[in-house]
């Protein structure tokens, strides 16, 4: 660190001038008793002890206040803070007073942020937990309920090893889900970007949740008739996940004999957008902020009940940003949500 002074005078220029008057009286007062007051003397006396003792109180001062401060600078410099100066060591009071407020007020931002990923940590372990503990108690029950004696019983074995196999599959989709979530915020998972068609695309998740949506009567419907290819560039394989998530979720909550509608719109002139929209049961306010979380539910309790590894909207916003493109969210709770996200179109 460079020892660098901004100094002020003020103090030292006070103590002087009073150390200054109480030598000069006392000057004259035994000058006056024993000898002749010369004015001339009093006057040399007063500037040469007024300039000895500026300049010995502002340099004792400067090392002194010196020592004290390069410890604070010393000891925050330890703790290794970006936002606290450390090229030189100032003792001018306000500079001071502003970094150390600075450094403060940085610190708390820092502590506030830890706190917050404190708790979506302790949040986070939760809901693994208790995705996994919900297929892997079903998986060891029926399998402890056959080790038992059931297995002796071809009709009740067959079915228990059936339900078995289905926590289990649950348990690899919670699994992959989460693995493939990490691959992307590692940034190990690569994206294989060529030109497609985005409306084949849809029309094959169409085909593939027709029986998924019929259950619950949902119309899956595109907003017109695309007669000719929509050319976009990206990871066909990914994006077609990414609408398969998302048309997954309007089924999902939406209502009975309700519709879910894609539509592909030009937003630019090198983009297009791509909306999904559903006449469900919406989402609140508050929640859409938490939505893209992993595990995150709107519904605690009765979500659920509709399967899923709670990962599906975590993973669209990871595909979507990997691609470097936007999603975007509107809903209004009891009419129905629209999710959308934008491509770029291929040349």
């Amino acid at each position: 660190m460079a020892k660098t002074f901004k100094r002020s005078y003020k103090f030292a220029f006070k103590s002087a001038l009073f150390i200054t008057v109480i030598l000069t009286l006392f000057m004259s007062v035994f000058l006056y008793a024993f000898y002749s007051i010369d004015i001339l003397q009093i006057a040399v006396f007063a500037v040469v002890c007024f300039s000895v003792s500026f300049f010995i109180i502002q340099y004792r001062v400067e090392h002194f206040i010196y020592k004290r401060v390069k410890k604070i600078y010393d000891d925050l410099t330890l703790l290794e803070s970006s936002s606290f100066s450390s090229n030189q060591v100032t003792t001018d009071m306000t500079t001071l007073t502003q970094d150390i407020d600075r450094y403060a007020k940085h610190k708390k931002l820092e502590i506030e942020a830890l706190k917050i990923r404190e708790e979506y940590r302790k949040e986070f372990i939760g809901n693994v937990s208790h995705e996994l503990k919900t297929p892997l108690f079903t998986v060891q029950g029926y399998i402890s309920t056959l080790l038992e004696g059931a297995v002796n019983d071809e009709i009740l074995r067959d079915k228990y090893l059936k339900r078995a196999d289905k926590g289990v599959e649950r348990l690899i989709y919670i699994i992959k889900d989460l693995d493939m979530i990490t691959k992307f915020e590692a940034g190990d998972l690569s994206l294989e970007i060529e030109p497609f068609d985005i409306v084949e695309r849809i029309q094959n998740v169409f085909e593939l949740l027709e029986m998924k949506a019929a259950k619950k009567k949902i119309t899956l419907t595109f907003d017109m008739d695309y007669n000719t290819p929509i050319m976009v560039n990206g990871d066909k394989e990914r994006l077609q996940q990414v609408i398969s998530n998302l048309v997954v979720n309007s089924i999902k909550y939406g209502q009975n004999n309700g519709t879910t509608e894609v539509s592909i719109e030009n937003l630019i002139k090198n983009k297009v957008i791509v909306r999904v929209t559903d006449n469900g049961e919406g989402i609140e306010k508050e929640h859409i902020p938490r939505l893209f979380e992993r595990f995150y539910r709107v519904d605690k309790s009765g979500s659920r009940k509709e399967g899923g590894s709670g990962l599906g909207l975590a993973i669209v916003k990871h595909i979507i940003e990997a691609h470097q493109e936007k999603l975007y969210i509107e809903s209004e709770y009891g009419i129905g949500s629209e999710f959308s996200f934008t491509l770029e179109k291929a040349e």
